[in-house]
């Protein structure tokens, strides 16, 4: 059977294409190994999320007395409940999802799908084994599974990946979590708040390395108030079962007795059996997917989404865009390339962080001269109301000759809800807008979103509560 479009995996990147590409009325067959909706909504994104609001409703009810509002007993904490309420809302939007597929007429095979020479494509187990469909076009949107590292084999008891520390069903007493990156920092800030005593290990100088220092520097002194340790510069080297948990063993020599390791280093590409003998996809030394600026592989008519792509961010709602360039390039529309330096990141830590574009060391690096202004949330009047001041909002422009402000370079914010305060800073750099044209914009006072319109005003020259 022939579709317009056959869509090999059915998470973030490979729905959006179906739904986009259904939208616009073409036939699109979709074959998916699990359950439609990835790694994204089944086993990462949006069930981190709901554990992570557990430990925020948590620390509200911790820090309720502040406000005058009594917890008889005190707070206390039944993860097995979260973990059930987490799968009541995976299932919901799963069903969702399902609706919407079917809704629009797109056909979904279950089973693991190859591509074959001349744009065919084979389900090669599950329920629709031995199915083969051509498409005039393909997509590959077959996803990322969790890397470990040697010695930290996972057992799903000791050692964990994303996967696994998913489906808990009580929170440990101890952890190590091995990466310092934007799960790895989710994962630690949850179970700190949850009780737990928690261990960060990072390989690199820093955790979240990508951030802006100010931003780092700030997630780094919340952590230590909250009592997680930070080992930087760390090497790993196994692990040696003791009693009920483990001793994580480093380097240096160095032993961490804990009961659970958390491995977060990353993710790899699902590429196995993704490809038969004699298509002409690539893949790169690490087994990614290698596309063009706009998802195109080396094969024609046969392109590549999401985490699977070389190079690109593994994101979820980068895998959206990426879905809507190449349906537009099957309709033989106009195509836009992401612009992966200037896409939002959210990370769901307490405190938040969210920033898109340049941090202040890039641009310099780049010898782009800079000149930068922060707003720290303590003088915020909703983040004083709501009890949640740690953070700031900093931006990075453009420094013209004349010593003045120009293009929005980088937004960066750390701090309450800053992952639903962004957009403003999103557009702001992806316009290419100067700081006068958006300070004529008002915030709404009190509002936690003022800290960006002051920091915008700041640079300007004629700033109100910011220098």
């Amino acid at each position: 059977m022939e579709y317009d479009v056959v869509v090999i995996g059915g998470g973030p990147g490979g729905y959006a294409a179906a739904l986009y590409g259904a939208a616009a009325g073409l036939r699109i067959a979709v074959v998916e190994r699990d359950k439609v909706g990835g790694t994204c909504l089944h086993r990462g994104c949006v069930p981190a999320k709901e554990f992570l609001e557990t430990a925020a409703v948590y620390r509200t009810v911790v820090g309720s007395s502040e406000f005058g509002v009594g917890a008889p007993g005190g707070a206390t904490v039944d993860f097995s409940v979260s973990q059930r309420r987490k799968s009541a809302v995976v299932n919901q939007l799963y069903r969702g999802l399902s609706g919407l597929l079917q809704g629009r007429k797109v056909t979904v095979l279950s089973g693991t799908g190859t591509l074959l020479p001349g744009r065919r494509v084979r389900v090669t187990d599950g329920p629709d084994a031995g199915t083969e469909i051509t498409g005039r076009h393909v997509v590959l949107a077959a996803g990322s599974v969790p890397r470990s590292l040697p010695g930290l084999d996972v057992d799903g008891r000791l050692v964990l990946t994303s996967d696994e520390f998913l489906d808990l069903e009580r929170v440990p007493p101890s952890a190590a979590v091995v990466g310092g990156g934007a799960i790895g920092c989710e994962f630690a800030s949850l179970l700190a708040d949850l009780g737990a005593k928690v261990t960060v290990v990072e390989a690199l100088d820093s955790i979240l390395a990508a951030c802006d220092p100010d931003v780092t520097n700030a997630v780094v002194r919340s952590f230590r108030r909250r009592g997680i340790q930070i080992i930087t510069g760390a090497q790993v080297k196994g692990h040696a079962p003791r009693g009920d948990g483990t001793a994580l063993q480093l380097g240096d020599g160095q032993e961490l007795e804990v009961s659970t390791i958390v491995v977060s280093v990353g993710r790899r590409p699902r590429t196995e059996g993704l490809l038969s003998e004699g298509t002409q996809v690539q893949l790169d030394e690490r087994g990614f997917v290698v596309v063009n600026q706009f998802q195109q592989t080396h094969e024609p008519h046969v392109w590549a989404v999401g985490d699977v792509c070389a190079g690109t961010p593994q994101l979820a709602h980068v895998a959206f865009a990426e879905a809507i360039v190449v349906i537009k390039g099957v309709l033989g529309e106009t195509m836009v390339p992401v612009d992966y330096e200037r896409v939002p990141w959210a990370i769901y830590c307490h405190p938040e962080v969210a920033f898109a574009g340049l941090t202040e060391p890039q641009a310099v690096a780049r010898g782009i001269p800079v000149v930068t202004k922060k707003d720290p949330y303590g003088g915020n009047s909703r983040a004083r109301i709501i009890g949640d001041t740690e953070g700031l909002v900093k931006i990075v422009a453009e420094q013209l000759p004349d010593g003045t402000a120009g293009r929005i370079l980088g937004v960066h914010m750390v701090g309450p809800w800053v992952t639903e305060q962004l957009g403003a800073g999103y557009l702001a750099v992806n316009w290419e807008a100067t700081p006068n044209e958006v300070a004529q914009f008002i915030q709404p006072h009190p509002s936690l979103s003022e800290a960006f319109g002051e920091t915008v005003l700041a640079l300007t020259g004629r700033g109100l509560h910011v220098g």
